[in-house]
This record gives C-alpha cells, sequence and structure tokens, in this order.
C-alpha cells in the first residue's frame, strides 16, 4: 500500500516537474494538462529504459554493485538515461506545440458569449446564402456553384444581385447603395442595377414609431411637438421620416432610426468583412482594389450613420462651408439651403430638422418646366459653384448628392438633405483635385494624368502610357459627345477601374460628388456641360483656394520653423568645427536605438549562439560516440560514450528550444 502511494506521489512530482522544466527550458508557455500527460508518459518510461540501458551496457550481469566506483558509473547511466527519456518527453511537447499551439482557456463566460456570437453568425451567413441561391446569386459566394436560373446575360446576374440584396436587409441594401455609387469599383451593367435601391423601403407602422420618439425625447411626444404626422414622409433602408411641428410652431421633419436596424448592421459587418477579406485573400482583383479596406472603410461609415449626432455634425459643416462661399463672395447670398438641427428634439437614434420644402430633383420636373430657362441656368451655376467650392476649397461636401437629396423649393431655391455621408479631404489633396480640374478644363491629357497619379494608389505594372492614352482619349471625345452621354468623372473613374488602380476613399467620394453633380445638373439643365461651364469658375475658385491671409499666416509659420532651425545652426557648427579640431568626429547610426530594436538584436544574438552552442554540441557527442580510443568502464561502456550521451544531452534541449522559439515567432505573425 506504501509502495503504491509513493508511486503515485512520485508520477506527479514527475508530472508536474516535467512541466515547469519545459517552460524554464523552452521559454515560452506549454500548455499544463500537455505537459502533465508527457510527464506521466516520461515516468512510465523512465525506469523501464534505464534498465535497459543498463542490460545493454552489462553494468549489471548479475544485478550486483561491485564497489564504489563501479555503483558510481550506474548511477550516472541510470541518471543520463532517465535524462534522455526526458529530453524525448520535450520533443513530443514541442511536436504538439507546432501541430496544435497552445492557447489559452477562454473565460467560460466570454466563451458562451463568442459561441452565441458565431451561432448567430453563421444562422446569418447560411440565410444569406440561401437567398443568393433562391435568386440564382449563388455563383457570387462559390463560383462554381451551379443555380436553379440560367443567368446568361450580365444583365440577369445583375439583377440577380439586386434582389438578393433586397431581401437580405438593411445592411447589405446600404453596401449595394454604396456600391451603386462607386464606378471605380463596380461596372455596367451592375452600377445601374444597385442604382435602383436608392429607393423601395417599405415603412413601420406608427405604433412602432412613436415609442422611439418618446425614447428619444425623453417623454411624451406633446412635451416637445406640438404634432407629428403618423404618415411617413419618406423612407429608407435605416429610418423613416414623419413631418412635425414643435412647440413654437416650427415646421420640422424627424427622422428615427428603424429598432431593429444597428443590431442586424452590427451582425452582418462581420460576414461583410470576412467576405471582403476572402476576395482579397483569393482574387487578383480583389488585392488591385484593397477590398478589405475598402469593406472596413464601409462598415465603419454605416456604423457613424446609425448614430445620428454625427449627422448632426455634418449637417452644421455643411452649413459651415455654404456660410464661408457667402463671405468669399463678399456677402453674396448663396441660394443653397440647408436645415437647421434641433438638438432638444435629436438623439442617438432619432434627427429633428427644419423642414425644406418643396419636392426632390428626381420628381420636380414639371416644376422645373414651369421656371423660365435664366431661372433654372442661374440654379444650375449655383449648385455646380458651390459644390466645387465646397470640394476644392473647403475640403467638406455632400458625399451623396443624387437628385432626391437635392430639393427644390417652393420660392425656387434649392435645399440639400440628408448628411449621413459627409467627405472630407486634406488641403494637399484638394490641391491635386484643382490642378486635375484645370488639366480637365484645358484639355491636358499628360497635367491630367500627372495629377491623377499623386493621388491615385498605382500598383507597379500598371502601364502608364496606355493609363495616359485612355485619360487623353476621355479629356478629348468627352467634348463631342452629346449631352447626356455620361459624365467625365464616371469616364475617368471608368479608366481608373479598367487599369486596377485604387482609389483612396476620400477621392472616390469627391469624384462621386462630382459626377452625381453633373447628373443634378442635368435635371434642371438638360444639356448642361460641366466641363465647359466650369472653365471660367475654376480660376475664381482657386483664387479663393490661395487667401492672401491665409498664404501670409502659412509663411509666417513656416519662418518661424526655418528661424529656430537656423538659431541652431551656429551652435550645431561650432561643435562639428571643434569635434574636427580633437579628431573627434564620428557617425552615429540610428538603427536599434529604440529599447524594442535593441531587445530584438539581442534576442536574435543569443539565438543565433545557442543554436551554434548547441550544433556544435550535437557534433562533439556524435564524435565522442564514435571514438574507440577512450577509457573502458565495463564491458560494452567507454567513458566517452557517457560524456558523449552528456553533451548530447544539453544539444539536443537546445535545438529543441530553437525549433520552439522558430514555431513561436511564426505563430505570433
Amino acid at each position: 500500500m506504501l509502495a503504491d502511494v509513493v508511486t503515485v506521489l512520485l508520477a506527479i512530482v514527475s508530472a508536474v516537474l516535467v512541466g515547469f522544466v519545459a517552460r524554464r527550458i523552452l521559454d515560452t508557455p506549454v500548455g499544463w494538462p500537455r505537459s502533465i500527460v508527457v510527464g506521466l508518459l516520461v515516468f512510465a518510461a523512465g525506469l523501464p529504459f534505464a534498465s535497459w540501458v543498463l542490460d545493454g551496457t552489462g553494468l549489471q550481469p548479475d544485478g550486483q554493485v561491485q564497489d564504489a566506483r563501479h555503483a558510481l558509473v550506474v548511477l550516472a547511466v541510470v541518471v543520463l538515461a532517465l535524462a534522455w527519456v526526458f529530453a524525448l518527453g520535450i520533443a513530443v511537447l514541442v511536436a504538439l506545440e507546432a501541430i496544435v499551439p497552445t492557447r489559452a482557456l477562454p473565460n467560460p463566460v466570454d466563451a458562451v458569449r463568442a459561441a452565441l456570437r458565431q451561432r448567430r453568425r453563421s444562422k446569418r451567413y447560411l440565410q444569406i446564402l440561401a437567398i443568393a441561391s433562391r435568386h440564382g446569386a449563388g455563383w457570387l459566394f462559390h463560383p462554381r456553384a451551379s443555380t436553379d436560373h440560367e443567368l446568361t446575360t450580365s444583365a440577369q446576374r445583375a439583377q440577380a444581385i439586386v434582389d438578393t440584396i433586397n431581401e437580405s436587409g438593411v445592411t447589405f441594401v446600404k453596401l449595394g447603395q454604396v456600391l451603386s455609387t462607386r464606378r471605380d469599383l463596380v461596372p455596367e451593367p451592375y452600377l445601374s442595377a444597385l442604382a435602383s435601391l436608392q429607393s423601395g423601403a417599405t415603412t413601420l407602422p406608427w405604433e412602432t414609431i412613436r415609442p422611439l420618439i418618446e425614447e428619444g425625447i425623453g417623454g411624451p411626444l406633446d412635451t416637445v411637438f406640438a404634432s407629428v404626422d403618423p404618415e411617413p414622409l419618406a423612407a429608407a433602408s435605416v429610418a423613416q421620416v414623419h413631418r412635425a411641428e414643435l412647440l413654437d410652431g416650427t415646421p420640422v421633419v424627424v427622422k428615427v432610426q428603424r429598432p431593429a436596424a444597428r443590431a442586424q448592421v452590427e451582425a452582418d459587418v462581420d460576414i461583410i468583412l470576412r467576405l471582403a477579406q476572402r476576395a482579397e485573400t483569393h482574387t487578383r482583383m480583389g488585392r488591385d482594389l484593397r477590398l478589405e479596406s475598402v469593406a472596413r472603410g464601409f462598415t465603419s461609415t454605416l456604423l457613424d450613420e446609425l448614430d445620428y449626432g454625427i449627422e448632426a455634425s455634418n449637417t452644421e459643416m455643411i452649413r459651415s462651408t455654404l456660410a464661408l462661399i457667402a463671405a468669399d463672395d463678399h456677402g453674396r447670398d448663396v441660394p443653397i439651403a440647408v436645415p437647421r438641427i434641433h438638438p432638444q428634439a435629436s438623439g442617438a437614434r432619432m434627427l429633428t430638422m427644419d423642414l425644406v420644402d418643396g419636392v426632390p430633383l428626381s420628381r420636380a420636373g414639371a416644376r422645373l418646366a414651369e421656371l423660365t430657362e435664366e431661372a433654372r441656368e442661374a440654379l444650375a451655376v449655383s449648385l455646380m459653384t458651390a459644390v466645387i467650392e465646397q470640394i476644392l476649397v473647403h475640403g467638406v461636401f455632400h458625399a451623396d448628392l443624387h437628385p432626391g437629396n437635392v430639393i427644390l423649393r417652393e420660392d425656387g431655391s434649392l435645399g440639400l438633405i440628408d448628411f449621413g455621408a459627409v467627405g472630407i479631404v486634406e488641403r494637399s489633396r484638394r490641391q491635386h483635385l484643382a490642378a486635375l480640374m484645370l488639366a480637365a478644363t484645358s484639355e491636358d491629357d499628360v497635367g491630367a494624368t500627372d495629377a491623377l497619379l499623386l493621388i491615385v494608389d498605382v500598383p507597379d505594372d500598371v502601364d502608364l502610357d496606355a493609363f495616359r492614352h485612355d485619360i487623353g482619349v476621355v479629356l478629348t471625345s468627352q467634348r463631342h459627345l452629346p449631352p447626356g452621354d455620361g459624365s467625365i468623372f464616371t469616364r475617368v473613374v471608368d479608366v481608373i477601374r479598367q487599369h486596377r488602380i485604387a482609389l483612396p476613399a476620400d477621392l472616390a467620394s469627391a469624384f462621386r460628388s462630382f459626377a452625381t453633380l453633373e447628373g443634378c445638373l442635368k435635371v434642371i439643365v438638360p444639356d448642361f456641360d460641366l466641363v465647359q461651364r466650369a472653365i471660367p469658375v475654376v480660376p475664381r475658385v482657386l483664387r479663393h483656394m490661395v487667401k492672401l491671409r491665409q498664404f501670409a499666416t502659412g509663411a509666417q509659420a513656416q519662418a518661424a520653423v526655418t528661424a529656430a532651425l537656423v538659431r541652431g545652426l551656429p551652435r550645431r557648427l561650432d561643435t562639428l568645427l571643434s569635434g574636427l579640431e580633437r579628431g573627434s568626429v564620428g557617425i552615429k547610426l540610428r538603427a536599434f536605438t529604440d529599447e524594442a530594436d535593441q531587445r530584438f538584436a539581442r534576442t536574435i544574438t543569443s539565438e543565433i549562439v545557442g543554436t551554434l552552442i548547441s550544433i556544435a554540441a550535437v557534433v562533439l557527442a556524435v564524435v565522442l560516440l564514435v571514438t574507440d580510443s577512450s577509457p573502458q568502464l565495463a564491458s560494452g561502456l567507454r567513458l566517452f560514450d557517457l560524456l558523449g550521451a552528456l553533451i548530447g544531452f544539453f544539444g539536443f534541449l537546445g535545438l529543441l528550444r530553437v525549433v520552439r522559439q522558430i514555431f513561436v515567432r511564426r505563430a505570433r505573425r
């Protein structure tokens, strides 16, 4: 009984000791469960292996110890045999770590939550796959998948995609709407098919909307509103809009987010990112267009659009740009209205703003026909000038300027609505865009190409001569095309896409705004030529970009920086000359000045030295084992055999540590 207890205790000690020593030798975490299992195996195999080695060496033919010297030799052989069993156990651990690396055990609560999220994600993914297959668009996810529909044309495939998106919910409808404006990513006829997603959302009943409004204002409706129209004015994929009147009689509209919109979007965002990552990993087009980055930008923008506090800030930024434009024109009134936000009646999921009376340009044909030609021309020029100045001078602009978001008001002026997406372009890129506009208006294909190359991400294998040629063809032919036969900006973006050039998101937004602006202008004046009409406008806009006060302030700042550098030159020059005089001038390399770099260099150096020592130990062990001239300890054992086994043991452990570190670094990449 006592022997059994001792055996169990020794087994436990052995298991724990193997795990502890393995962690110390390999210098990396090793899972305790596998360490304990390997430790028990080492304990079980250690003594039988040592006995087998003793029998093989002939040290104890009769099982007796002859003298103290003989006992020391037997003990050394047993210890080395056990050590080699231990080393083989460590090798097993290294192999297990290479195949199935140790992972930290998750918190049980986190594990359950992750499993539930994975289940919901998988369920949603399967739902989308089923919808796509039902509409004949299963090839989107599995290119070789067969469908029940024979989609023989691009138009049929495009319609299948639209049907799939319409049924897949809020997030995918918004994705389709964004893609319908990304001509740099999506070719025809998919672009036109996706454009149909701009409308057609179902409305929610008043019984569902009223509690959301009361939750947003923190009380009953009559504490803020004199009345709210139960019938929606408009409905979109994420929100719907109701007419209302504040207590002071101000007519407003209330934009209310659909109750399930955020949950649905957050559930779908991960799926979109995974699909984009898969496309970028497995397709050249995905890599060229950097689809994962595009998807991350889209999902980030979409999540921002769900926060109506951000839309309120966007609205005020657009209002500020129009005020600055009026100031630049010496107080001239800009006939474009932006609704005021009412913070006391707004929240993160509800937005109350002034009612912009009138009808969208997309439905204003009859009203426009009643205006004189001069009035329509003035409206188009005002809208064109304002948008060009917003983009090129102030860098903040409406990024979703389709005819549904431009309102023809009752007094004949224009109004803008829906500021969930606002583009922002920094000053340096605005200068490049201005150069592109100037080159385009003067039909300068070389200048336009050079300006484009400054603002796009060009792959190494792009044929720049062919790219310049295609841009020149667009600039030349655009002047002679009939009205309504495509925008110059959409054609330029087509060329960019055809050459597999990635267009940064902010510039894609600017190009899209120019293209949608042209569409709005041609609704107002059907034969409006944006390029020709912009020729006299762009130079005036460029004068606003280079303001004397701004230029003077920038020059003053640069002069201050230069003066600070100049003041330090005499001291630096004196230090240099003194060093030359003393002969102590040296060159200090900045490489590895950072602590992390130094630590990395030390780690690599120590590993290289350790590897060389381990290899040398193994080689020395082999040499000792094959040498026949060492003193004889027993009939089957020489002194060099023991030394070789001992040195080889340490060399073997060193190599195991090196191998383990290689797998650890690979796993961390």
